[in-house]
């Protein structure tokens, strides 16, 4: 029984020995070992053997890239801005024996020296500055933590800005500035198209007043020719009158008692306007008719007046030689009759002439006095 017991003693001892002497290191891992609170070596990756009882493994460090990230931290910018920068980093042991005996926490400082640095590198910026600068603060802080880490054994890979929070007045201002931005495009694109309308517009009324002018200038070209017409049908119209005025006077051989029928029909003619008050007739109104038919029965009966013939049912041709040919023919009419009335036009205060006894040939009909 003693001797089972003293097995079983053996045994135990034996295993706790082996387990102490034995020390498995994992990948990536680094063992380091003290004898009596001193450092001794460094225990690699797998199976690894110690003097039990007199070696000691102390820490085991993690040789990976690690990754930590750091709370918010306060910082005021140049203009005096509170923010809010939450950062991350990514190291490595290089040398675990210097991050254990040269730094008493390394993740601990490595967070303290983030944030001094950051308030340093952030301080010298504005707000839009560091905003729009992100790469420029991680370049600066990574190289500041990598050259202060190095004596301790760690290298710092990357350091990256999770976030830069300014103050909620700030966000706000923000926010109104972007707004007018981009109701100052708004504006400008708005006022750059109402100026295109205004181009379009000003150059269709353009348009409209050349079209306009155009056929302004047509229709008085047009109206211009038809005055023309017009005024050529009028006066080959009034020739033609005149010339058969003339004719039917000739035809017709009046005689005294018709002019004086005339002259009598004439008078309330006379008198017709709007200045017309008072109108005397004189007293010898019977002498001076009698002597005006005395007269007119001296107009030979031939006297040289035009006997043309006018065609009532002729068309009214519009030709300038032919306006012309009858304005001469009226002028040697009234020629004409100025010659007649000249010779025998009495005296002033002479008896009329009386008509010659006989048997006068019928007069032709006189050519009528130039008005």
């Amino acid at each position: 029984m003693t001797a089972l017991i003293v097995l079983i003693l053996i045994a135990v001892l034996a295993i706790v020995f082996v387990s102490m002497t034995v020390k498995i290191v994992p990948q990536a891992r680094a063992g380091i070992v003290e004898r009596f609170g001193k450092y001794r070596t460094t225990l690699s990756a797998g199976l690894n053997i110690v003097v039990p009882f007199i070696d000691k493994v102390r820490y085991v460090i993690d040789l990976r890239e690690q990754v930590v990230s750091f709370p918010p931290q306060p910082v005021i910018t140049e203009d005096n801005l509170v923010v809010s920068i939450d950062t991350v980093i990514y190291f490595q042991v290089t040398d675990p024996i210097a991050a254990t005996y040269e730094i008493a926490n390394y993740i601990q400082a490595i967070e303290q020296l983030t944030m001094t640095t950051l308030r340093n590198i952030t301080g010298g910026m504005s707000l839009e500055h560091a905003l729009t600068s992100r790469d420029q603060i991680n370049s600066g802080l990574r190289g500041e933590l990598d050259s202060a880490t190095g004596k301790w054994g760690i290298r710092v890979n990357r350091v990256e800005l999770k976030g830069i929070d300014p103050p909620p007045s700030i966000i706000d201002a923000m926010e109104q500035q972007m707004r007018a931005e981009r109701n100052k495009r708004a504006a400008i694109l708005t006022a750059e198209g109402e100026r295109q309308s205004a181009i379009l517009t000003a150059e269709g009324q353009k348009q409209s007043a050349i079209l306009t002018a155009e056929g302004q200038r047509q229709a008085q070209i047009l109206t211009a020719q038809a005055d023309r017409q017009a005024q050529i049908l009028r006066s080959q119209g009034e020739a033609q009158a005149i010339q058969t005025v003339f004719q039917a006077i000739h035809d017709g051989n009046p005689d005294q008692k018709l002019l004086s029928y005339q002259y009598l029909q004439m008078l309330p003619k006379i008198a017709e306007g709007d200045n017309a008050t008072t109108w005397i007739i004189p007293a010898e109104l019977t002498k001076a008719l009698g002597t005006l038919g005395g007269t007119l029965g001296k107009i030979p009966v031939d006297g040289g007046g035009s006997k043309t013939r006018v065609d009532f049912d002729a068309p009214i041709v519009d030709d300038a030689p032919d306006e012309q040919a009858t304005a001469d023919a009226v002028q040697e009419a009234l020629d004409a009759a100025k010659a007649a009335e000249s010779p025998v036009s009495p005296s002033a205060g002479a008896p009329p002439a009386q008509p010659e006894t006989g048997t006068p040939e019928p007069p032709a009909a006189p050519e009528p006095p130039q008005a």
